[in-house]
């Protein structure tokens, strides 16, 4: 019974699909300027739909007939399951591999999401999204430098090597060499990408408007509203230039005392335009190979530490928010102006990659973001509610939103201890965490349903981070926290000095700031005390009987 259902929904679906789309399809070419390349576009549509149906009604019947019959918490289950789980993830890469596109972003998103999906799906994404990314040819190269520059590379360029250091879900970067020496980083759009990226919006808001009309629980329709403003915006290589050098203005001015360990690379505006990006090349090495950090004298704990402050800076004082901080966007280096400690190490910089995608938080929704965060972080159930109303979660799901933004549950979140809101990355956690995003998975459609695309795009970021945090630590750091309760607590002193109506009140607010300053002091005092007590135990495992 449940499998002629799951069919026949199914069918539903894919019928829905194929009339909608088709009826789209048909309406589309009548009415538009282009009929040439909206024809192309709505030729697209149809098969991505196809992909997407069948691809979904596979995954979904797999599961359905791989584990009927099999009893809850079996060890039978529990391995087919495991294989189930493989199988389908392999048939969702090879779906995001297919269409390409914002689908290859979708499989990227998936792999940070580590806590919420299951690990076979998170390790599949992983290991392929990042690193197998379509290429376009070096003739597909040629056409965009020759359209966009008027010459090919070599008549731009002194060098240019025809094979690619990386390629994303929208463009690739080659090497170049301008006539004074200078090494470049050329980023040339793949010339597919006008064409896909259209037949991928409109079958991801096909597809979500068809779910959403068979099965009214599933409203994902706020993912299309963010495609729709997003994916321009990043497939113009200008507003990434734009961007990047405003991020690193707001660093020198808003935050002066970490500016020197933030850079981006420089922009030759005059050979950039929409589709083609040439920046000053960058040394380095991914914010995740942690060996190859190591082996520059820097500590995987200090980078972790320098990426919780530049986020936080950005989100909780900037409001100007790089919102695709995965691993491939974030290079660590030696700090050029440092020296070694006498220990030997040596002082991390941060190099910002990948522009396109940016997020402003206006002012009210900053200070009620950075107030929401100050209260997760001091364990204020009163404040955690407050502000998660404000932000739009209402007063019934603000602990599932407290949950999302931490990945701990209610009674964690709101407990006094130090390391409340630690996630140690164990076999446990992971357990507990998709245990209950399976649970509440209606509750979560309707929270993402609720907030604004802003917060959405921060729960993206947090995700991000988050896994960063993870490569660097195998799990997040209490240090992290306290970072992230420091920064959101003094953008909100600081709003509140610039709102100041008397002396009375600028009083008020001083006293707020000594106190929350002792507060940190006793929270990074605590921390201290059990990073010894771990030493202790770790030295007593191994033997030794003079503690220090």
């Amino acid at each position: 019974m449940a499998t002629r259902s799951l069919w026949a929904a199914g069918a539903k679906l894919m019928a829905a699909s194929t009339l909608l789309g088709g009826g789209a399809a048909g309406a589309a070419i009548l009415t538009s300027e282009d009929p040439q390349a909206t024809l192309k576009l709505c030729t697209n549509v149809p098969v991505r739909l196809f992909r997407d149906s069948v691809t979904a009604a596979s995954i979904a019947f797999d599961y359905e007939y791989s584990l009927w019959g099999l009893p809850e918490g079996s060890p039978d289950r529990a391995k087919v399951k495991h294989e189930v789980h493989l199988r389908s993830a392999l048939k969702l890469q090879d779906l995001c591999f297919k269409n390409g596109g914002i689908y290859i972003k979708l499989g990227q998103h998936i792999g940070q999401l580590e806590y919420l999906v299951p690990e076979e799906y998170v390790t599949t994404m992983r290991e392929s999204m990042l690193n197998r990314c379509p290429v376009s040819s070096y003739d597909q190269v040629c056409e965009v430098i020759k359209k966009e520059l008027g010459g090919t590379p070599d008549e731009i360029f002194t060098k240019f090597d025809p094979v690619p250091i990386a390629s994303a879900s929208l463009a690739q970067v080659h090497v170049a060499h301008l006539r004074h020496g200078q090494k470049v980083a050329v980023k040339v759009q793949h010339t597919h990408m006008t064409d896909t990226a259209a037949a991928d919006y409109a079958t991801v808001e096909l597809l979500v408007n068809t779910l959403h009309w068979l099965f009214p629980t599933f409203d994902y329709r706020w993912l299309v509203a963010e495609v729709r403003e997003s994916l321009p915006k990043e497939l113009d290589f200008l507003v990434e230039a734009r961007n990047s050098e405003k991020c690193l203005y707001n660093f020198q001015k808003l935050s002066p005392h970490i500016a020197d360990r933030i850079y981006v690379p420089l922009v030759y505006w005059n050979l950039s335009t929409s589709k083609l990006l040439t920046m000053e090349f960058m040394d380095g090495v991914r914010v995740d190979d942690v060996k190859g950090i190591r082996n520059m004298g820097i500590r995987p704990y200090d980078v972790s530490k320098l990426v919780s402050e530049a986020f936080a800076e950005m989100i909780f004082k900037h409001g100007f928010v790089h919102c695709d901080p995965h691993a491939a966007n974030l290079l660590v280096r030696p700090l050029p102006s440092g020296k070694r400690s006498i220990f030997g190490t040596r002082r991390p910089q941060l190099v910002l990659l990948d522009h396109g995608l940016y997020k402003e938080l206006d002012f009210s929704t900053r200070i009620n973001y950075a107030s929401l965060w100050k209260g997760l972080v001091f364990s204020d159930a009163k404040t955690i509610k407050e502000y998660s109303a404000k932000l739009g979660a209402g007063e019934d799901l603000y602990a599932l939103f407290a949950g999302i933004l931490t990945m701990r549950p209610w009674n964690r979140v709101i407990d006094t201890s130090v390391d409340h809101l630690v996630v140690r990355g164990t076999e446990s956690d992971r357990s507990e965490l998709q245990m209950y995003a399976s649970m509440y998975l209606p509750q979560i459609s309707e929270l993402l349903r609720r907030l604004p695309r802003v917060i959405l795009l921060m729960l993206k970021t947090n995700d991000c981070l988050r896994a960063v945090n993870n490569a660097l630590l195998q799990g997040s750091s209490m240090e992290t926290y306290l970072i992230i309760g420091k920064v959101s607590s003094e953008a909100v002193i600081e709003a509140k000095f610039q709102q100041r109506k008397s002396v009375l009140t600028w009083i008020s607010v001083w006293l707020e700031e000594i106190l929350l300053n002792a507060r940190l002091l006793a929270m990074q005092v605590a921390l201290w005390s059990l990073q010894l007590r771990k030493l202790l135990q770790y030295r007593k495992a191994l033997g030794y009987s003079v503690p220090l």
